[in-house]
């Protein structure tokens, strides 16, 4: 049987430092080349698109490429006006001639590659301008072009052939929680509705976002799949000996095995990082918070507490009356770590007395997923998705309630039969999510949509 070729995009994956949605679009690839397809991957860079294949290589992995800043609107411009018509999506010749081993954690599984300069950014501003999908000839005739992310593309085949495209929208966040994102919404929502009118079908990872996409977004409901998520952590990293991890966390961050709670991800709006640091406040709990991610939109206000938290010493008499000094009492207690590697952050997980998700809303939630995979106690909220993912083998929490955090934090901190329970609750709810299951559904809706998925040899 012909392996079917299959068109994912790398909207997310050029990230430097990746997202949520650049692991579901990895997994993805990996999943679909498990199950016999060639993967073709359509990136935006700012590379060369020239005759030259070396050159085409040694831009498309450099991120300095590009246009000179003061040339950028007059290249937006013209991209726009030019995707409106159709673009040539360019072959990356991927040789090997570019060292690529310290990238491999962020390439996607692939047989081909290309690119069109500028791609997402010229469609989001086209969008922006006429509400008109751009539209992208692939050089190769796909059976399916699945974008891991609402874009206002549409993908033909070489001599402007159809293709089915089908888009994955994760969760409706920036209708659903307006204040805690900074998506354009009037232009978020002319996207997704207008996806939601011309795709093939549509891809969603919960039954919380797939009910938000049919009631908000008025898409019937035999449209829309869940194919819920795989989570995937290399037996080399999650497997390594629990002596090694201990020393790594000592000697790389000095944090006792155990004997820190955990919060990784955004620290942005959505994440409610602010509120858990109130709870973990109020709990009184001796063992340090940690605060893993990368400062997004409004990081300084959910930090807030860490910067206003002082103490104060008064002078009532003499010449130096008044406040004399001002003291941060939450140095110790709360830790902030930046972005590491995932495999630094696996250690991070695994040597958690617990893991603390108390998110707003989430369309999947990996986090818990890959805390509960690796056996590690999880408290988290029980809103939108996040209930579907963990189950009972979380302490589930209202995320608005900072006292009833504070309590379950508690006891999660003083009841280790608590906490051992959760352990080994934690990797048999997440083997309801493997790579098999996920394949299954896999399978299940290309096969609806024409495309046959053979298993891999």
């Amino acid at each position: 049987m012909t392996k079917p070729l299959i068109a994912i995009d790398g909207y997310n994956l050029a990230l430097e430092q990746g997202t949520g949605v650049a692991t579901y679009a990895r997994g993805l690839s990996h999943r679909l080349k498990a199950l016999g397809a060639e993967v073709g991957v359509l990136y935006g860079q700012r590379a060369s698109s020239g005759p030259d294949e070396l050159l085409r290589e040694v831009t498309f992995f450099d991120p300095r490429s590009g246009v000179a800043w003061w040339r950028r609107p007059f290249d937006d411009l013209s991209r726009m006006i030019r995707l409106r018509a159709g673009v040539d999506a360019t072959a990356v010749p991927v040789t090997g001639k570019v060292e690529t081993a310290a990238l491999e954690a962020r390439l996607p599984a692939f047989d081909r590659i290309w690119n069109v300069p500028g791609l997402y950014r010229s469609a989001v501003l086209g969008f922006g301008a006429s509400h008109r999908f751009g539209r992208v000839r692939l050089p190769s005739q796909a059976a399916m072009m699945h974008w891991t992310y609402p874009v206002p593309l549409t993908a033909e085949g070489p001599d402007g052939k159809p293709v089915p495209n089908i888009y994955t929208i994760h969760d409706l966040v920036p209708l659903r929680l307006p204040y805690a994102t900074l998506d354009k919404k009037r232009r978020y929502l002319g996207t997704v509705r207008a996806i939601g009118e011309r795709a093939d079908h549509i891809v969603t990872v919960s039954e919380a976002s797939k009910a938000d996409i049919v009631n908000l977004l008025g898409v019937p409901r035999e449209k829309v799949t869940n194919t819920g998520q795989a989570v995937g952590i290399p037996p080399r990293i999650a497997a390594k000996p629990e002596s090694m991890v201990a020393a790594e966390l000592e000697g790389g961050f000095g944090l006792r095995w155990q004997g820190y709670f955990l919060f990784f991800g955004a620290i942005e709006p959505k994440k409610n990082v602010g509120r858990l640091i109130e709870a973990y406040i109020a709990s009184g709990s001796p063992h340090p918070l940690v605060i893993c991610g990368k400062h997004a939109w409004n990081s300084h206000q959910e930090l807030g507490l860490l910067y206003e938290d002082d103490s104060r010493e008064f002078i009532p008499r003499g010449p130096a009356e008044g406040v004399q000094r001002l003291k941060r009492r939450l140095r110790d207690r709360v830790i902030l770590i930046d972005y590491v590697p995932f495999r630094l952050l696996v250690g991070l997980i695994r040597g958690a007395r617990a893991v603390m998700f108390p998110s707003l809303y989430e369309g999947f939630g990996l986090p818990v997923l890959e805390a509960m995979q690796l056996g590690t106690p999880v408290m988290t909220s029980n809103q939108a998705s996040l209930p579907e993912v963990a189950g009972d083998a979380a302490l589930l929490v209202d995320p608005y309630d900072t006292g009833a955090m504070a309590e379950a934090i508690r006891t999660l901190d003083a009841d280790a039969d608590l906490r051992a329970e959760l352990a080994a609750r934690g990797p048999r709810r997440a083997a309801m999510f493997s790579a098999e299951a996920y394949d299954a559904k896999l399978r299940e809706l290309y096969a609806r949509l024409g495309v046959t998925l053979p298993a891999a040899a």
